[in-house]
């Protein structure tokens, strides 16, 4: 089967208009994958596939009972987004972290936005990611969520949507990396006619926005990835951004605070680490100050971090505002903190919290997608429409006995785009994850990780509940 022969069925589809209809954009990468039979799409895709074992494009599962580490299923169609799409999504993107950020920085000071009553103070208390021992600090130049990977969704009808937000330790760069470093390899042709804006300088980005959280008057400043250590789900990213930025990955137990700094344990003594670029979460990050049953932190780091004597990314803390019932105000803070209107929007969101909502939410529950409010990866989400009774009864029961943990939104018709299923093309569900570096300006590098359900007809693109990837090209204009 060709692409000739693709039907986008009643979708939005990423490359077609309809039936034998190409995207302007995707016309030359249509017109290639044409010229080639489905046994050479399909070896091209085996050997993408080693191309990325080769590289270690690993991740774990930790309910996996056949074995922790998994390659990321790859999908070589990519997917296209156009020139016009990417500057308004791109402003849209710049527009919601601005917002967060400045959340973030009130919350943790002066709490204008709950004080002028836009924001209930029960929801931000009973937050699990807002950090009590956060109140009053002040990261430096006062940037709260350093790197974020903000969830998007296309519906029928093409509208984009802000699906939700990931501040804490964002996951997927990495592959965005490899998967274009393949792809050049997979399709070199194609490369040479579109005008695919490149997304290898995030690694450069990155230690640029690190760099600058170390103090001014540092000529030399240290920069480590602290990670949780080899059995991570995402250690080979870890491992993987450490190297590309040229500095060293570490562990809680090869990090020490000493004479009132954070050091570093090497063969010649102690050096001082001025950034950490941590991809540890809050609760394990001292065990001084948060768990003390925590072996992945580093005793007294909080008391470092506080006098100003290191800079953490992303600061603890942020966690508050990747809580999708927080997600539900983005459109308020907006509003409040820039004086603008959200570019890209929300998914209308039901709040089981509010008495009338949950009414709502109980009585459709067939129809709607429900989420717990701090779980991610697929996990804690009932899909209404492919629930059992029983499950959704399950579901009932947990909204009513703890509302505040949950919120529903209407059941969104995501976008399709052409994936090969053994030796078949099929359209399969996406979603996109744009990362968005905040330094001295914010940098949104061009794309993001496109994730693709590939189960068939599942709504579920995450990696731990049988989602891949697929290559995102920002088509700019040639």
């Amino acid at each position: 089967m060709k692409l000739d022969d693709y039907d986008p069925g009643d979708f939005y589809d990423e490359l077609f208009v309809e039936r034998g209809q190409p995207r302007p954009e995707a016309v030359p990468l249509v017109e290639r994958i044409n010229s080639l039979s489905i046994e050479e799409l399909m070896q091209r895709q085996q050997s993408a596939q080693k191309a990325l074992l080769r590289l270690g494009a690993t991740f774990n599962v930790y309910s996996d009972e056949q074995g922790t580490e998994r390659v990321l299923p790859f999908d070589i169609i990519p997917r296209i987004v156009s020139g016009h799409d990417w500057a308004w999504l791109e402003r849209g993107l710049k527009q919601r972290i601005e917002a967060l950020n400045r959340f973030l920085s009130d919350i943790y000071g002066e709490q204008k936005i709950v004080k002028d009553g836009l924001i209930p103070e029960d929801l931000i208390y009973s937050s699990k990611g807002f950090l009590k021992p956060c109140l009053g600090m002040e990261p430096p130049n006062g940037i709260w969520c350093h790197i974020t990977g903000t969830d998007l969704v296309r519906d029928r009808d093409g509208q984009w949507y802000v699906l939700e937000d990931n501040l804490r330790c964002p996951s997927g760069a990495s592959y965005v990396l490899e998967n274009r470093r393949v792809m050049k390899t997979t399709f070199p042709l194609v490369f040479g006619q579109m005008p695919i804006l490149p997304v290898d300088d995030y690694a450069g980005q990155l230690l640029e926005t690190l760099l600058n959280l170390a103090p001014p008057h540092l000529d030399d400043p240290t920069v480590v990835v602290l990670t949780p250590g080899m059995y991570n789900s995402a250690y080979f990213e870890h491992s993987f951004l450490a190297q590309q930025m040229g500095v060293e990955l570490v562990q809680g137990s090869d990090l020490v605070v000493a004479d009132g700094y954070l050091q570093m344990k090497t063969t010649k003594g102690l050096q001082r680490v001025d950034v950490v670029y941590r991809r540890i979460d809050d609760d394990f990050l001292d065990p001084t100050t948060f768990r003390p049953d925590s072996m992945l932190g580093i005793p007294g780091i909080m008391e470092v971090y506080r006098r100003g004597r290191v800079a953490l990314a992303n600061a603890p803390g942020t966690g508050v505002a990747d809580d999708k019932v927080i997600y539900a105000y983005v459109p308020k803070m907006v509003k409040y903190y820039l004086g603008e209107d959200q570019i890209i929007p929300n998914v209308p969101t039901y709040l089981c919290w509010e008495p009338q909502d949950q009414a709502h939410v109980l009585a459709n529950l067939d129809k709607l997608v429900v989420k717990a409010a701090n779980e991610s990866g697929g996990y804690g989400m009932l899909i209404g429409p492919h629930a059992t009774p029983e499950q959704r009864e399950d579901f009932a029961e947990r909204i009513r006995a703890t509302p505040r943990n949950y919120i529903a939104q209407p059941t969104l018709t995501l976008s399709r785009a052409p994936t090969l299923m053994g030796d078949r093309i099929e359209g399969c569900h996406v979603d996109l994850r744009p990362y968005i570096l905040y330094g001295k300006e914010i940098y949104v590098n061009p794309g993001g990780l496109t994730r693709v359900a590939l189960r068939r007809g599942s709504l579920v693109v995450n990696s731990s509940q049988g989602g891949g990837t697929k290559d995102t090209w920002v088509v700019g204009n040639s």
